[in-house]
């Protein structure tokens, strides 16, 4: 596959496109079935491109980055695990449930989480209700 900026000669426009050759996008040009996604018009000649040079550092970098992503997955899958074992889940109640338990010295066996905004997370704060952030990973997430 190669993939050529092209313009329209009458409007002006540039765009991309992918071709299976430069054989076949002269065939191609050559039966006049290149034409502009703008105006619709035939006149249409592929521009001054760089060549696209694949740099083994940034192959590496980029795999490394990966693994990278993963190993952390991984360390936030077993924390939420940690949290789903010793935690009571409190949905969208969380900011209630945390000021219960503040305010009226309620007592649970297990300390809570849920869901919250971050405005009621400061707002929970300044009152003196210490709360934490946890980056959570939904199971169909990626």
């Amino acid at each position: 596959m190669i993939k050529y900026k092209l313009v329209c000669k009458e409007c002006n426009k540039s765009f991309d496109s992918w071709f299976a050759s430069s054989k076949e996008y002269e065939k191609l040009k050559k039966l006049n079935h290149i034409n502009c996604y703008n105006c619709n018009s035939l006149e249409v000649d592929k521009s001054v491109m760089s060549p696209n040079i694949v740099n083994s550092k940034k192959v590496k970098l980029e795999k490394l980055h990966t693994k990278k992503h993963q190993k952390i997955k991984k360390i936030i899958k077993e924390y939420q695990k940690f949290i789903k074992k010793n935690f009571e889940y409190v949905g969208e109640n969380f900011a209630y449930e945390a000021r219960s338990i503040h305010y009226k010295n309620k007592k649970k066996s297990k300390g809570i989480y849920g869901k919250t905004s971050l405005k009621e997370i400061k707002e929970l704060n300044e009152e003196g209700i210490q709360t934490d952030v946890v980056p959570w990973i939904n199971d169909q997430d990626n």
